[in-house]
């Protein structure tokens, strides 16, 4: 794999349009920061409409193309398996990418891209199974069957936290079924899809099929997103960007697939293992400094063992080994941004001000050379009540506020007492508990004793305000594929122009 930035003049990237790296038609370029020290270090083109326009053009011109639309199904496989063993080989640097560019663990991005390539051969592996059915009628002498189709063309605008893991999520199942590709990664972390874009032209995709332009949502997500040419938007991040890139999408009536935000009920019940679901706490709201959609920033203990857990998950969150992201004795790198830290900074304030109590951590982490980067400690509020703004707003950082219940009808108004609906996590020894809770719960996933955990095969996807629309497993296809319904009639009689036959 090419080292781009190597190669980029000035340690800048450009666009990648019909497997081309380009420059910005503009000239003009973004800074990304490294969270851990604050520092510079790659440009990227800034897109504008006319980039996009460009983009969006190739795209639907590689469309119809025969060395893409008229390939088979297990040529567009071959291709997805050839994706997946380019990430494999080159995953070591890729994870390097992403940890430089949003701070996560060195050894979470390695996990995460050695577990990568699966995602491409499961998708590889069922490009060739992609079926419709054969439907029978009440009507004689007639054969009626369904496709499934490429929808056409796609733009998946990415989020920064787990840029090239949410990118392959919509990616994969698109280029199983046939589509064509527009990628916008978030302006902060856009090295690890250009780098990514090398791979797919190394892969032998045709020109056009895949696209990656970058620069700010406000200009080149808003311009992708109302571009008449696109056929379907895959959109992970905020709630509020989700509503206005939905807003934008449903005036050419395309349609959206919609990951976003959440604040999700995480459950400790009296007959749970203490030490256990601490660790499943820890797991679910400091993992990945808390910048996670699922995180389980909620979090109920049952009143008899309320103190217990709470001292128990206290010590953990103060014996957090907070530092560099590169270094694999680090359990919490910086959060991705500085405006993130100060908006994770701002609600430790609020919850002060609405009278929570802060029971650990609490503050920027400036020891050991730190005050450069964006690192806040694990903090864990306690005296919090569900209508407080920490306990509503999702913070998306190392925050989890406490509460005790007292039974389980009490809990379950409180953990569905939310705009959210995106995961739920329950610790308990009763199954019987435990599966009233997975029906009741107001959740698009539901972990029980266990929590953040994900699978390629799993389809995932949240309800209310968290979006819709599912992504991985057979769903993916589903979301990313278009149903056709064709009807032969081999009857050799003649028709009724005037009559529609109903039976």
């Amino acid at each position: 794999m090419s080292n781009l930035l190597e190669h980029a003049r000035e340690s800048r990237y450009g666009f990648f349009i019909n497997n081309q790296f380009i420059d910005a038609s503009s000239r003009n370029s973004l800074t990304s920061i490294n969270p851990a020290n604050g520092q510079p270090w790659y440009e990227i083109s800034d897109a504008n409409e006319q980039d996009i326009e460009h983009a969006v053009n190739a795209a639907r011109q590689a469309l119809t193309k025969p060395d893409w639309a008229d390939i088979t199904q297990t040529s567009r496989g071959k291709f997805l398996r050839r994706i997946g063993d380019l990430i494999g080989e080159h995953g070591e640097r890729l994870a390097e990418i992403e940890t430089r560019d949003n701070g996560k663990l060195i050894r979470e991005m390695q996990a995460q891209m050695a577990s990568l390539p699966e995602t491409y051969y499961y998708y590889a592996g069922m490009a060739d199974k992609i079926t419709g059915e054969t439907i029978p009628v009440n009507k004689s002498n007639v054969f009626n069957f369904t496709l499934r189709e490429p929808v056409g063309v796609v733009g998946i605008i990415v989020p920064w936290n787990s840029p090239l893991y949410l990118l392959s999520n919509a990616l994969a199942p698109s280029l199983a079924v046939g589509n064509t590709v527009v990628i916008k990664p978030a302006e902060n972390t856009s090295a690890s899809a250009l780098e990514f874009a090398a791979l797919i032209r190394e892969a032998g995709l045709p020109p056009g099929v895949v696209n990656v332009v970058t620069g700010l949502g406000e200009t080149a997500g808003e311009a992708l997103s109302r571009h008449p040419g696109m056929n379907k938007i895959a959109f992970t991040g905020g709630t509020d960007t989700g509503r206005k890139v939905a807003t934008n999408a449903a005036a050419n009536l395309v349609p959206c697939t919609m990951e976003l935000g959440g604040k999700s009920p995480h459950v400790v019940f009296e007959d749970a293992d203490p030490e256990r679901a601490a660790n499943g706490i820890v797991a679910g709201v400091f993992a990945a400094g808390g910048q996670t959609c699922i995180a389980g920033s909620r979090c109920f203990l049952q009143e008899t063992i309320y103190d217990h857990v709470l001292k128990n998950l206290g010590e953990k969150a103060e014996n957090v080994i907070i530092g560099d992201p590169m270094n694999n004795a680090t359990q919490l790198g910086p959060l991705a941004l500085k405006e993130q830290m100060e908006k994770v900074m701002s609600y430790i304030d609020i919850g002060i001000s609405d009278g929570g109590v802060i029971h650990s951590g609490g503050k920027r982490s400036i020891d050991h050379g730190r005050d450069r980067g964006f690192y806040v400690e694990p903090t864990v509020f306690t005296d919090v009540t569900n209508d407080m703004r920490i306990a509503r707003d999702e913070i998306f950082g190392p925050v989890v506020a406490v509460m005790p219940f007292k039974d389980e009808s009490d809990l379950i108004d409180k953990a569905n007492d939310t705009i959210y609906g995106l995961a739920a996590g329950i610790w308990t020894q009763d199954i019987d508990r435990a599966m009233r809770f997975a029906k009741k719960i107001d959740a698009g996933t539901v972990w029980i004793n266990t929590y953040r955990s994900a699978s390629f095969m799993s389809p995932f996807g949240g309800f209310k305000q968290s979006g819709y629309g599912k992504h991985n497993g057979y769903e993916g296809i589903r979301e990313f594929s278009r149903l056709k319904n064709v009807v032969v009639d081999y009857s050799g009689k003649s028709q009724d122009p005037f009559i529609m036959k109903l039976k």
